[in-house]
């Protein structure tokens, strides 16, 4: 491919360069249609949106979400999969729920066959969360609840398969409750479910409480460290119990065969996107940090969880 120059498109040569070389070997002419396989509202499409505001004077065109949700986001990998490998469509995801629901389901599409890994802009934290009003003012308070009565409470997750199920599904398991999963489609109606008092609690990013904490309670977060924006939250571990700590990276694919050029210049426009002021403070809104990593290292994250997740999966097929 060619080195072409762009003075009609509007992108400096010092945008270009500053974003680093492989982005200036390559250069989109049209929108880049980036395929979100999810409602809008949630965790993924906030930082998606995030990510498409800040890449004015990175890329010379419009990065353009386009969101399709459906069967737990297979649906739009599947639409995205069987893209033209040019470069002007590509998935914005939830990886780590691709990859669970791949390995739950025995998909026709995975995140390892099917797309080309381009990088990863942020990460998705599961957190235990209630209505405002809720009863439960702890974590104990809600695992009492359970063990009360088994199977009487309801919880919320975005869709069987994804990363939220699997780490609801792994902290009831580890602590020997039993409580009923209610599914919803993405981030934004599995908040609409807690703030509406549907469902007793959910496992679901704790960058969905943003701009809720009236409406949302936050009992504790599903990772090994406290959240770098609300560290007044504690951990299960703090709190003494026992999870799977599964989180997702948000990431950028790009469908199989797609240009090695291509795949490079994108990987190296979304590491200037993700170092922008804007970008920074567009994720601060959305309760959220910047975290960038390249191909390579996410796709070797994703290999580490395939394999770390492996018996939580094993264990949730085994319950049909």
């Amino acid at each position: 491919m060619q080195r072409r120059t762009f003075i009609k498109t509007g992108l400096s040569a010092s945008a270009m360069l500053a974003a680093g070389p492989a982005l200036a070997e390559w250069v989109p002419r049209r929108p880049i249609n980036a395929i979100l396989p999810y409602s809008a509202g949630g965790g993924t499409d906030a930082l998606a949106r995030a990510a498409a505001a800040s890449a004015d004077g990175i890329l010379p065109v419009p990065l353009v979400i386009v969101n399709k949700p459906g069967s737990s986001g297979i649906t739009g990998a599947t639409e995205a999969a069987a893209a033209r490998p040019d470069g002007n469509t590509v998935m914005v995801t939830s990886a780590g729920s691709f990859l669970l629901t791949s390995m739950l389901r025995d998909t026709d599409v995975n995140p390892f066959d099917s797309f080309e890994t381009i990088a990863q802009i942020g990460n998705l934290t599961p957190a235990v969360i209630v209505p405002a009003n809720s009863p439960f003012q702890s974590v104990q308070d809600l695992v009492d609840a359970a063990r009360d009565a088994p199977g009487a409470l309801r919880w919320a997750h975005n869709g069987r398969g994804g990363f939220h199920q699997v780490a609801g599904q792994s902290f009831l398991d580890r602590n020997e409750l039993v409580a009923q999963d209610v599914p919803f489609k993405g981030g934004g109606p599995t908040r609409a479910a807690v703030i509406g008092e549907q469902v007793d609690f959910a496992f679901v990013g704790i960058q969905q409480a943003a701009g809720f904490e009236n409406e949302l309670r936050v009992l504790a977060l599903a990772a090994p460290e406290r959240d770098a924006i609300r560290n007044d939250v504690p951990t299960l571990a703090e709190l003494g119990f026992d999870y799977v700590a599964v989180s997702s990276p948000i990431v950028f694919f790009a469908p199989k065969g797609t240009d090695p050029e291509v795949v490079s210049g994108m990987e190296a426009a979304l590491k200037a996107i993700t170092e922008t002021d804007q970008f920074a403070a567009l994720m601060r809104e959305r309760g959220n940090v910047p975290a960038f990593l390249g191909g390579a290292d996410t796709t070797a994250r994703l290999r580490q969880m395939q394999q770390e997740t492996q018996p939580v999966i094993d264990a949730l097929k085994s319950q049909g």
